[in-house]
């Protein structure tokens, strides 16, 4: 078929093509050279989503057409919509996939797992093909082959057990089987070998453990204690495992961060309470009873600082002071709330604070910075500026903020390193007494801990 005239027909809005490419499903295999070639043409100007549409449907004509495109494409863009479109063929029976997962290329070899992904119990015929990929040398590779597992769900367990048994699977394949199963999840997932195998590599690498920078979006409590029981109690957590600060970080992540469903109580079955950091204990995480309620108000945006503030307010009551702080990796929001004896000295919370809903008076260890929701910056600070890329627009704040001697803005990271610890700057300085834990709120010992492979 003529480039020109197949560039001519699919030119054009996803309904104005509809009929075009209707009729080229139709010829099937005789047009896949062409419409790949189109495809794969970066300065076409057909949409490569309406060329990607015909290749799907036509389906396993394309299979082996793509995935050598997949390979031999010369930009990161080709290979790209190669791929995608590899895997979201129109097909009945997924084996159509299974040469391609013993295929040289990882990208090939990922791609053909991401066929078998959300096909459920449909996919276990073909769990011995898919296995060896649990070990497969890229980690991209391995990931999928995990992802695949999960999505086959229970049926997969007997097989993943047998993996984790077998003298003759090799190392790599037993690691992605034991990942495998704890993306499951669910009760008694892993047997007594496994959690045992678990917790002796916890205690070895506690042992040795220099404490890094958490990630830090979410948010956390701090208290000035280093008795972990009377804190536990103080949030009615329950079944305490000991972990690196690595596993519970990584924990405290992945739970608020998962927004698979359906998985109740995914966000408030545990907590990850820190080993006495500099005299502070943290708490990453909360109660059942604090989670619900935010859940289920209508207003959350109002409920949190109700929330917040009584839970602060309890805790110094036991404990003298309290403190509260959030952040986020996807805007700007930062907040924190102290508490002392009982009351609460300052709230804020920089979206509140930019509408004039900032509580009580500027704390002292505010002093010196901006505020979140403040400009410092004068009104014609910008005139006359032309940024061609974000490195030139920060040199230019900074040269503005050092002509103007405009404070830093401050967040609540460095609230916490004022008054607390800031657990984003942990490290070899940092100064550690027992142990972290990995606790269960009233929800997470009635259904245990939430699916997902956590790092040691």
């Amino acid at each position: 078929m003529d480039k020109g005239l197949l560039t001519g027909e699919l030119s054009g809005s996803w309904d104005r093509t509809r009929s075009a490419r209707d009729a080229l499903v139709a010829q099937g295999a005789a047009v896949v050279a062409a419409v790949l070639d189109v495809l794969c043409d970066e300065g076409s100007p057909v949409d490569w989503t309406v060329s990607a549409d015909v290749l799907c449907r036509i389906g396993e004509p394309a299979l082996l057409p793509l995935a050598e495109a997949a390979v031999s494409a010369d930009s990161p863009e080709v290979a790209r919509r190669a791929a995608w479109t590899l895997g979201r063929l129109e097909v009945a029976d997924p084996g159509i996939y299974v040469p391609l997962l013993k295929h040289a290329h990882a990208r090939v070899r990922g791609t053909a797992l991401s066929a078998f992904q959300g096909r459920g119990e449909t996919v276990v015929p073909f769990m011995d093909r898919l296995t060896p990929l649990l070990g497969d040398p890229e980690p991209e590779v391995r990931g999928r082959a995990v992802r695949v597992f999960k999505t086959i769900g229970t049926g997969a367990l007997p097989k993943l057990r047998r993996l984790r048994r077998e003298p003759a699977t090799g190392p790599g394949i037993r690691a992605g089987a034991l990942e495998a199963l704890a993306a499951i999840g669910g009760p008694a997932v892993l047997d007594s070998g496994d959690q045992e195998a678990w917790r002796r590599l916890t205690r070895i690498k506690r042992s040795g453990e220099i404490p890094e920078g958490m990630h830090l979006c979410g948010s956390w409590y701090a208290v000035p204690s280093t008795d972990q029981d009377a804190v536990l109690a103080a949030f009615d957590l329950g079944d305490p495992e000991p972990v690196t600060l690595r596993t519970g970080a990584a924990a405290w992540n992945h739970d608020h961060h998962d927004w698979e469903r359906p998985r109740p109580h995914r966000r408030c079955a545990r907590a990850f309470v820190s080993p006495a950091l500099d005299g502070w204990t943290l708490v990453f995480g909360g109660s059942s009873q604090d989670t619900h309620r935010m859940e289920e108000a209508e207003d959350p945006e109002e409920t949190l600082p109700v929330v917040v503030r009584g839970r602060c307010a309890d805790l110094s009551r036991r404990f003298g002071a309290a403190h509260w702080y959030g952040m986020s990796c996807g805007d700007g929001w930062t907040a924190w709330c102290l508490a002392e004896d009982g009351e609460v000295v300052r709230h804020y919370d920089a979206f509140a604070a930019a509408e004039g809903g900032e509580e009580g008076p500027a704390h002292p260890a505010e002093a010196g910075y901006l505020l979140p929701h403040q400009d410092g910056f004068p009104a014609d600070a910008f005139d006359g500026a032309d940024f061609t890329d974000a490195e030139e627009f920060a040199a230019w704040c900074r040269r503005v903020k050092e002509e103007h001697r405009i404070p830093d803005t401050c967040y609540a990271k460095d609230i916490a390193a004022r008054l607390s610890v800031d657990p984003g700057a942990l490290g070899a300085h940092t100064r550690v007494a027992g142990s972290g834990v990995l606790a269960l709120t009233a929800c997470g010992r009635e259904l245990g801990h939430p699916a997902g492979a956590l790092p040691v």
